[in-house]
């Protein structure tokens, strides 16, 4: 399914000319919300360091790209405030950008460690401290920050991403409890197993996908719209009372 299904799934006239902002939108999972958040007819840009991929993300949509690299804090505050500029003050936060590469325990030095941190877990907070000034000034805001199911099944090959996705909860509820007078809502999305492009070519072996669907309640594949929507949901003032939770869309895997 994709975003051409859109008739057969909901509408938020709530989010009609809210400005999106996304991490990570040229590819994957994160150039399904920059769509799906387009065809509401949001105000969307997005950050992310792939120009080939962020171009044609923004060609296809109409959605604002600016290239980032999300390590770089600085370079992060600049692109939110230009996208503030051109577009509006941002009500709609989606921490999207991460990166699963499999690395050993017993080849990871600081250097990488604190390279998997910054690429998953820190520009989480850097972006939403970089947004709740706009969100408190407009009396409300969504913050979606995401997780992965990776450390809940005690998935190993990958210590560094699965402590700092473990990590992304504590900073959501922290979050939650500290903007929430404010208006501001800060939830997380915990994908399952996502099959885009990145995911089929590398890991997506015959063997690996028959185990996945043998773990899972629904014996489908999941794809990025089956994310995007509950993103959707969370954006839109159809959740208005809800933050500090954890919704996880894994067709019942763990």
């Amino acid at each position: 399914m994709s975003t051409t299904d859109a008739g057969r799934f909901a509408r938020y006239p709530s989010l009609k000319d809210r400005v999106v902002l996304v991490t990570g939108g040229a590819s994957g999972i994160g150039a399904e919300l920059v769509a799906q958040f387009a065809a509401q007819g949001s105000r969307v840009a997005f950050l992310d360091f792939d120009d080939f991929g962020g171009q044609q993300v923004a060609a296809r949509t109409g959605a604002l790209f600016r290239h980032c690299d999300l390590r770089d804090v600085a370079a992060l505050r600049a692109d939110v405030a230009n996208v503030a500029a051109q577009l509006g003050p941002v009500t709609v936060l989606i921490n999207n950008a991460a990166r699963d590469d499999r690395h050993g325990r017993e080849t990871v030095e600081p250097e990488y460690w604190d390279e998997r941190m910054h690429t998953n877990l820190r520009h989480q907070f850097f972006c939403a401290q970089a947004v709740a000034p706009m969100m408190r000034d407009a009396g409300q805001g969504s913050i979606i920050c995401f997780g992965s199911v990776s450390w809940m099944k005690a998935q190993g090959g990958m210590p560094a991403y699965t402590t700092a996705k473990a990590a992304v909860h504590g900073l959501a509820r922290g979050l939650a409890r500290d903007l929430g007078p404010s208006g501001i809502r800060c939830n997380v999305v915990v994908p399952g197993w996502i099959f885009t492009e990145r995911q089929e070519t590398l890991w997506a072996t015959p063997e690996a996908v028959a185990s996945a669907l043998e773990r899972q309640c629904l014996k489908e594949k999941l794809y990025p719209p089956d994310i995007a929507r509950m993103v959707l949901w969370l954006a839109a003032d159809d959740s208005r009372m809800v933050t500090a939770q954890t919704f996880v869309v894994d067709g019942g895997s763990i």
